[in-house]
C-alpha cells in the first residue's frame, strides 16, 4: 500500500499589537473628537486577554510531485485574523517551493478561529503559521496498540531579560525537527510540554527577543520547572505597533516612546519633547511656561487625566511635574481643538497616566546632578494595581556653582527647588451585569506637586538689591469610572484639588489658595459605520482667597536718605471669592467615503464674583483623505475664557463689567507620507483674538461727575498667523529624528488704537533639529540644535530719565513698546547613553549636555534704580548633567 500523505500543523502566536480604531470603540479616549496632536509616550502596551483558537482546520493537498519524491517542508506564514476569526490575509514569510507555498495559503485562507481579545475586547491580530508537510507511512491494523511510552513534562515561565515582563505567544519546542513538541506561552508567559525523557534541547522564539536555546534532563513521569530569560533584540527601544487611529482632528503627529525619552536637552523626561514641536515657541528658563502660537501662557491650558493643574512644568526650566515612567500619551492641542475642551482662547495639553503593571513588581530609580526620583508598580490581587513615584530636586545647589560671576562683584542667585509624587489605584476590567459585552474599570489617583524660587541679586554695580520669591504648589486627587458596551462608552470623572501661589518682590506679596471641585461626564456612542455621535458635561466650582501686602494706591512715599531705594506705605489686602463654571458640549462625525466632517459646539454658563457670564462656541472640522498616503484638512470654530476671579472686584482693583475673552481659530494643511519611514506635515493657522483683557482698563464719567478708573477692560485686540512645517523621520531599528520648524507673528493692539504691534510672546522663526542614532555595544547617541527669534521688549531710554524729589526715585521713559528684540537664541544638546542588560534588571548611564558650545544667551533683563544701566540675566551657561537610571 503506498503511503498516505497527512500534513501536521504547529502555530507561533506572535502578539504584533495591530489594533484599529474600529477594534477599539471602548477605549477611554475615542470619544475624544478634539483635535489635536499627539505625543504618544507608547507605556501602555496591548495585552493579548484572550488567544484565538483554531475552531475549523483545512488540510492542505498536499503537492503530488513532492509527495512522489518523499518531499517534506515548513511553510513559514504571516496571516491576519479579524474581530471575528477570520483569516483576512495570508502572505508566505519564507517560500520553499514545490507547490508547498500554494498549498498552505490556500488551506489557511479557509481556517476559522475564535476571535482574540485585547485589553478584554475583540480585536484583529497578526500570528506568525508554520504549516508542516511530513509523509507518514500508512496505518496498520494492529490487534492491540502497544503500552504508551513515559512521558517527562516541561514547565515554566519565559520573561524578558532585563524588564522580567512576561512574554506572551512564544513557541517553545525541544529540538527543531518538523514533528517535535511545542508549546505556547499564555498571558502570563507560562508553558507546558509533554516530552519523551531524555536530554531536551529547548528553543525558544518569540517575537522581537533572539531564539533562545539550552538543554534540559528530564527523567520520566517527571515535572522539570524551569525560568527562562529571553534577549530583545532592541533593548531600550520600546516601539509599539499600533494600528492607525481614525485622524479628524486638523493637526496630529504620534511619537514613540523611545523618541520620547532620548531627545537630548530634556534629561529623558517625555512631556519636555513638546518644547521641540511645531507651533510651540520657548519660554525663558526661568519661567516654566508653555507659549503656544503665540498666545500667552495663561491663555492655553494644562490637564493630567482631564484635571487642569495649574502648570506642566518645575519652575526654573525644570522637568515636568509628572514622573516619566506614569506618562502613556500626551495630547498635544496647538489650536483648534475639539468640543470636550473649554476655557481657553489659545492651546491644551492632556497628558494621561497609565496603571499600574498587571504582571510582576517593576519600578525604576533615577539619580542624576538635578533630581533624584523613584517610580513602582505592582498587582495587588486579580484586577487590581497600584503605582506611585516621588521625585526631589537639588538644582539650588548646583546652579549657582555653573552661573557666570559678576565682573564688579556682585552676586546673582537663581534658586529653584521643586519636588512632586503620583500615586495611582486601579480596578481591572470586569463584566457587567448589563450584557454579555458590558465592562467596567476604574481608578483612584493622587498626585501634586511643589515649587519654590528665589531669585537674588545683590552689590556690585546693581546700586539696587532685587529678591524674587515665587511658589506654585498644588495638590489634586480624581477618580475615573469607564464603561464600555459594544459601541457605547461613559467615563465619570469627579476630582478635589487645592492651589497655592505665591510670589514677593522685596517687601511687596501676594499669595492666592484656591480649593475646587470639579467633575466631567463624556459620552461616545458609534450609531453607524459613518457615524459617531459624542457628548458630556464639564462642571467646576473654586473658592478663593486671595491676600497679601502691596504699596498703597495713591499712598505717600517715605524715602530713607537721599539716594536710597524708596520706600512705599504698604497695605494689607485680603479677599474670598467663589466662581462655578459649567459647559455642556457635544459633536457629532459624519463619513462621505474620503470626507469626514465633524461639527461641534460647546456652551457653558459662569457665575464669577457674583456675575453670571453666558457664551456658546460652535466649531467644525473637516478631513479629506483621497489616497492612503495624503490627507488635506482643515478646521474653524470659536474659543472663550472667562476672566480671572479678583479682576471682576469692584473699582479700583478690578471691573465687574468684564467678559470672556474671545477667539476665531482657523487652520489648513496637509499630510503626505514620503517613504515608509519619512512623512510631513505642513499646517498653516490663522487665530483673531478679541474682548481681551488689558491694563489700564477705562476711566468712565458717573452721573455725579466723578470719575471711576478701572483697573482692567475688554479692549483688547490681537491676532496670530503662522505656518507650521514637520519632518519627520520615524522609529527604525537605528535611528529616529525630526526636523520642525514654525513662522509665528503675534500681535495686538487696544480697540480704538494704533496699529498693531508685536506681542511678548512673538517669536518668529523656531527651528528645531533632533536625531537619534544607535550605536553598536549598547551606546546611543543624540543631539539637538534650536534657533529661535529673540522676544520682543521695549526699549529705555536713557536720555529723559526723571529724578521725582517727593517720591525719592527715579523714573526711566521707554520708547516704542516691544519695538526691539533680544538676541536670537541658539544651543546645541547633545546625549549618550550606554546600557547595560542583566537577568533580572536594566542599568542605564548618561551624560545629557546643555549648550554645547557654551551659546551666550540673554533670558531677561533688569535696570538699576536710576534706570542708566540694564543688567543682563544670562541663560545657563554649558551644563553636563551626569545620570543613571536603573529599571527592573
Amino acid at each position: 500500500m503506498p503511503p498516505t500523505v497527512a500534513p501536521t500543523r504547529s502555530v507561533l502566536w506572535l502578539l504584533l499589537a495591530v489594533l484599529s480604531l474600529s477594534a477599539l470603540p471602548a477605549w477611554a479616549q475615542a470619544y475624544d473628537g478634539a483635535r489635536r496632536e499627539e505625543v504618544d509616550a507608547g507605556v501602555h502596551t496591548p495585552v493579548l486577554t484572550k488567544a484565538p483558537e483554531l475552531v475549523h482546520f483545512v488540510e492542505a493537498v498536499y503537492p503530488t510531485e513532492a509527495a512522489q519524491a518523499g518531499k517534506t517542508a515548513a511553510v513559514e506564514m504571516l496571516i491576519t485574523i479579524d474581530e471575528k476569526g477570520q483569516v483576512s490575509d495570508a502572505q508566505v514569510t519564507t517560500p520553499v517551493g514545490e507547490g508547498f507555498d500554494e498549498a498552505a495559503l490556500a488551506a489557511v485562507r479557509q481556517f476559522q478561529f475564535t476571535p482574540a481579545e485585547v485589553d478584554g475586547a475583540p480585536a484583529p491580530i497578526q500570528i506568525q503559521y508554520v504549516y508542516n508537510f511530513v509523509l507518514q507511512a500508512p496505518k496498520v491494523e494492529e490487534s492491540a496498540p502497544p503500552p504508551p511510552p513515559p512521558q517527562a513534562t516541561l514547565t515554566g515561565q519565559l520573561l524578558a531579560r532585563g524588564s522580567r515582563s512576561r512574554v506572551s505567544g512564544a513557541t517553545v519546542r525541544c529540538g527543531d525537527e518538523a514533528e517535535a513538541p511545542e508549546a505556547l506561552s499564555d498571558a502570563d508567559g507560562r508553558f507546558t510540554l509533554k516530552v519523551t525523557p531524555g536530554t531536551c534541547e529547548v528553543r525558544v522564539v518569540a517575537n522581537d527577543f533572539h531564539l533562545f536555546t539550552t538543554k534540559e534532563q528530564l527523567a520520566p513521569n517527571e515535572t522539570t520547572e524551569v525560568i527562562f530569560y529571553l534577549l530583545p533584540k532592541a533593548p531600550g527601544y520600546e516601539t509599539v505597533v499600533r494600528g492607525a487611529r481614525e485622524k479628524k482632528e486638523v493637526v496630529r503627529r504620534t511619537l514613540e516612546r523611545s523618541e520620547l525619552q532620548k531627545v537630548p536637552g530634556t534629561f529623558g523626561d517625555p512631556i519636555r519633547v513638546l518644547q521641540n514641536l511645531p507651533g510651540v515657541a520657548r519660554a525663558p528658563f526661568i519661567s516654566g511656561q508653555l507659549i503656544v502660537r503665540g498666545a500667552a501662557p495663561d491663555q492655553t491650558l494644562t490637564f493630567f487625566d482631564g484635571v487642569p493643574v495649574p502648570l506642566l512644568y518645575h519652575l526654573g526650566g525644570g522637568p515636568s511635574v509628572l514622573n516619566a515612567e506614569f506618562i502613556d500619551r500626551v495630547d498635544f492641542f496647538p489650536g483648534g481643538f475639539g468640543s470636550r475642551y473649554g476655557r481657553a482662547v489659545g492651546g491644551a495639553v492632556d497628558v494621561a497616566t497609565r496603571k499600574g503593571a498587571s504582571d510582576t513588581l517593576h519600578g525604576s530609580v533615577k539619580v542624576d546632578l538635578l533630581d533624584s526620583g523613584f517610580f513602582l508598580e505592582a498587582p495587588v490581587t486579580e484586577g487590581i494595581s497600584v503605582a506611585g513615584a516621588a521625585r526631589r530636586s537639588y538644582v539650588d545647589v548646583l546652579l549657582p556653582l555653573v552661573l557666570p560671576e559678576d565682573p564688579e562683584g556682585g552676586t546673582l542667585l537663581v534658586l529653584p527647588r521643586y519636588w512632586d509624587y503620583q500615586v495611582r489605584v486601579d480596578f481591572g476590567a470586569k463584566r457587567g451585569e448589563s450584557g454579555p459585552g458590558a465592562r467596567s474599570s476604574g481608578y483612584v489617583m493622587a498626585f501634586g506637586s511643589d515649587d519654590l524660587l528665589n531669585v537674588v541679586a545683590s552689590g556690585g554695580g546693581r546700586n539696587r538689591d532685587i529678591t524674587v520669591d515665587a511658589r506654585t504648589l498644588f495638590h489634586r486627587v480624581k477618580g475615573d469610572w469607564t464603561y464600555r458596551n459594544g459601541g457605547f462608552t461613559s467615563v465619570f470623572t469627579p476630582y478635589a484639588g487645592f492651589d497655592l501661589a505665591s510670589f514677593g518682590f522685596g517687601e511687596t506679596r501676594l499669595d492666592a489658595n484656591i480649593w475646587s471641585l470639579g467633575a466631567r461626564q463624556d459620552f461616545s456612542l458609534e450609531l453607524l459605520p459613518w457615524l459617531t455621535t459624542r457628548a458630556g458635561a464639564d462642571v467646576r466650582f473654586e473658592h478663593t482667597v486671595g491676600e497679601g501686602r502691596i504699596p498703597f494706591l495713591g499712598g505717600i512715599q517715605y524715602p530713607a536718605f537721599p539716594g536710597a531705594e524708596p520706600k512705599a506705605e504698604l497695605q494689607d489686602i485680603k479677599r474670598v471669592a467663589n466662581s462655578f463654571d459649567g459647559a455642556l458640549y457635544t459633536e457629532v462625525d459624519l463619513k462621505v467615503g474620503p470626507v469626514t466632517l465633524t461639527p461641534g459646539v460647546r456652551a457653558s454658563y459662569a457665575r464669577i464674583y457674583g456675575q453670571e457670564r453666558v457664551v456658546a462656541d460652535p466649531r467644525l472640522w473637516v478631513r479629506v483623505q483621497p489616497s492612503e498616503k495624503t490627507s488635506f484638512k482643515g478646521s474653524m470654530g470659536m474659543y472663550s475664557q472667562p476672566p480671572q476671579t479678583f479682576n471682576l472686584e469692584p473699582a479700583p482693583l478690578g471691573n465687574p463689567a468684564l467678559t470672556h475673552e474671545r477667539a476665531f481659530q482657523g487652520s489648513l494643511g496637509v499630510e503626505q507620507q514620503l517613504t515608509d519611514a519619512i512623512n510631513v506635515d505642513v499646517t498653516g493657522y490663522y487665530n483673531r483674538r478679541y474682548d481681551l483683557v488689558v491694563s489700564p482698563g477705562d476711566t468712565v464719567r458717573n452721573d455725579d461727575g466723578t470719575l471711576t478708573r478701572y483697573q482692567y477692560s475688554n479692549r483688547g485686540l490681537g491676532r496670530a498667523y503662522g505656518m507650521e512645517v514637520m519632518l519627520r523621520h520615524a522609529v527604525t531599528r537605528d535611528f529616529f529624528g525630526w526636523l520642525a520648524y514654525t513662522f509665528n507673528r503675534s500681535e495686538q493692539r487696544r480697540a480704538g488704537g494704533n496699529d498693531y504691534r508685536l506681542t511678548t510672546w512673538d517669536q518668529t522663526h523656531i527651528l528645531t533639529a533632533v536625531a537619534s542614532y544607535r550605536l553598536p555595544a549598547g551606546f546611543e547617541l543624540g543631539a539637538r540644535m534650536r534657533y529661535v527669534t529673540g522676544r520682543p521688549t521695549t526699549p529705555l531710554q536713557h536720555t529723559f530719565d526723571v529724578y521725582g524729589v517727593d517720591r525719592n526715585s527715579f523714573q526711566g521713559t521707554y520708547g516704542e513698546a516691544n519695538s526691539v528684540r533680544f538676541q536670537p537664541f541658539h544651543q546645541l544638546d547633545l546625549r549618550l547613553e550606554k546600557s547595560w542588560l542583566f537577568q533580572r534588571w536594566t542599568l542605564s548611564a548618561y551624560v545629557d549636555v546643555q549648550n554645547v558650545y557654551n551659546a551666550s544667551n540673554v533670558e531677561a533683563t533688569f535696570n538699576d534704580y536710576r534706570y542708566r544701566e540694564v543688567y543682563e540675566v544670562p541663560g545657563i551657561p554649558i551644563l553636563p548633567v551626569i545620570g543613571v537610571k536603573g529599571s527592573f
